[in-house]
């Protein structure tokens, strides 16, 4: 991986706790939504776990976010 994917990764990992932010959700709450351990979601937002597209699905449903909130967009230079 290099270091731009790097950096994609880390915006994405910050949308993703922005949205449990916005969603008032503990990481606790999500997990228990999830049915998973407290931790996974823990790793998943610092970047130690990556998220799939399965994982990224769910997520968009808790947070009632459109998945391409969580995608970065491109800029006018493409």
């Amino acid at each position: 991986m290099n270091i731009n994917d790097t950096n994609k990764y880390h915006k994405f990992v910050i949308q993703l706790r922005n949205a449990r932010l916005d969603s008032s959700y503990t990481q606790s709450d999500v997990s228990t939504l999830l049915g998973k351990p407290q931790s996974y979601v823990s790793k998943c937002e610092s970047g130690e776990r990556r998220v799939d597209l399965i994982e990224l699905v769910k997520f968009a449903k808790i947070y009632k976010k459109d998945i391409y909130y969580f995608i970065e967009k491109k800029d006018q230079n493409g």
